[in-house]
């Protein structure tokens, strides 16, 4: 089976605090679950986190950005 590659990677965002960013990464196969991470720490759906994927675009919104999320 063909390996999934990052056609395009996560490119550093900047957020004024209390706003919301998004960060975007292309992948080179439609539909490949995407596990999101700060350090080693996995980050799940919640009031902060939203997550949405449209065929090989995955996105990660943190909504109401501190500079703990830096």
């Amino acid at each position: 089976e063909t390996p999934v590659l990052f056609k395009q990677e996560l490119q550093n965002e900047e957020a004024k605090e209390g706003k919301q960013v998004r960060l975007t990464c292309e992948l080179s196969k439609p539909g490949t679950p995407v596990k999101w991470m700060k350090g080693d720490t996995v980050l799940y759906a919640s009031e902060k986190y939203e997550f949405k994927q449209h065929g090989t675009v995955a996105e990660l919104i943190i909504k109401d950005v501190k500079s703990l999320d830096a």
